[in-house]
């Protein structure tokens, strides 16, 4: 289906003079491209005024004639991960916990065994992925059901205490030095389920209920919610599907896989803009909280951005150079057949998502995280020309 504009005439331009629904279209069919030519990709760019641009292209799924929904409900994966480094840091700014606490502190005897030390890996650590710790999703056992026995397991609730153990069977990838040196920095699930059991004591609450109260609560994400072990979506949503055995489609739609506190949120574009707004623009964390979620390492998974110089992680955060100037703000989050990208800039003047559907097979991330970081530097550097 061709794409669509939301709120204002083609080719209109936003409220500021900037990015136009015209060229969001042209943006988003190259995003969908990039993921294949046959994924069901949506996008919504919201800027001052509240002027809101859409666009799709696609169907809601399998065997359906309808298109793309506006505002679909969608897993959003890692993105989680910035939901959850928000928590910790409100606890922090509340001094129950502190980021130079280490892991042993708070969880005595969890992470030890195969050279794996809590005592020398700190809550920063694990907020900004430089605690060198295995992430359990590459364990084999967990790939072969994840990938090879979808749907034998696709109702899978393991706990993330197992998930924890799982991780702390392999030796981990490095040791953080001591005395605040310098840290490496290695992508891993495994640090934010250990980051959600510390907010859970330091909070005295569920995961889930910190989120709740201290964020989709407050910011009226009336469509943001965390199921749990529910495998359903309850709002408008599209099928997700790839190719399986013979060429006959598989649903993964409804899975309790992503159940987690580095994966468990559902959300929609709208919501995901007012979040990133929020949070860029100083709500939901005080000055000092918000100045140390923006302080990076390097990371070495993601493509050059457009405007030539890599980004940093941050704690729960990735922060992108724009080619106009100043950074953005994101966390990508990429599950079953499912990617989302939400980003935006200083201030929180003007946010982006885009959510991308996997309809025939699984996306080559790189070439669709260069297509969105191309989007995304138009739609938050136009207003700038």
């Amino acid at each position: 289906m061709a794409g669509a504009m939301g709120s204002a005439p083609a080719g209109a331009r936003g409220g500021d003079g900037g990015y136009s629904a015209g060229e969001l279209r042209r943006d988003l069919a190259a995003v969908r491209t990039a993921a294949g030519g046959d994924a069901n990709v949506v996008a919504r760019v919201d800027g001052p005024d509240h002027t809101v641009l859409r666009a799709r292209y696609g169907t809601a799924g399998l065997s359906s004639t309808a298109p793309v929904p506006w505002d679909p409900e969608f897993r959003v994966a890692s993105t989680t991960k910035t939901f959850m480094a928000v928590v910790v840091l409100q606890l922090a700014a509340e001094r129950r916990l502190s980021l130079t606490d280490t892991v042993r502190h708070w969880l005595p005897g969890v992470v030890r065994g195969h050279g794996n030390d809590g005592a020398r890996i700190t809550v920063r650590d694990l907020l900004q992925q430089t605690s060198g710790l295995y992430d359990y999703i590459d364990d084999p056992d967990v790939r072969d059901r994840l990938l090879h026995h979808f749907d034998e397991n696709r109702y899978d609730a393991t706990p993330p205490s197992r998930l924890v153990a799982t991780a702390m069977r392999h030796a981990p990838l490095f040791t953080p030095p001591e005395n605040g040196a310098p840290r490496r920095w290695a992508y891993s699930n495994t640090n934010y389920l250990l980051a959600a059991m510390i907010a859970e004591k330091a909070g005295g609450a569920d995961w889930r209920q910190l989120v709740e109260h201290r964020i989709i609560a407050p910011l009226g994400l009336r469509h943001t919610y965390i199921p749990g072990e529910n495998p359903y979506l309850i709002g408008p949503h599209e099928r997700v599907t790839v190719d399986g055995p013979g060429g006959l489609p598989e649903d993964l739609t409804e899975q309790s896989f992503q159940h987690t506190a580095d994966s468990g949120v559902v959300s929609t574009l709208s919501d995901l803009d007012r979040f990133f707004r929020a949070l860029a623009s100083g709500r939901l964390l005080p000055a000092g909280q918000w100045a140390l979620m923006r302080r990076t390492v390097p990371y070495d998974d993601l493509p050059i951005p457009p405007a030539g110089a890599p980004g940093g992680y941050g704690l729960g955060l990735r922060v992108i150079p724009l080619t106009c100037g100043g950074v953005y703000y994101t966390h990508e989050g990429d599950g079953l057949g499912v990617y989302g990208r939400p980003a935006v800039g200083p201030g929180g003047r003007r946010a982006v998502t885009v959510s991308v559907t996997s309809t025939t097979a699984l996306v080559d991330e790189d070439r669709l995280d260069r297509a969105v970081q191309t989007l995304t530097d138009h739609a938050l550097c136009s207003p700038r020309r």
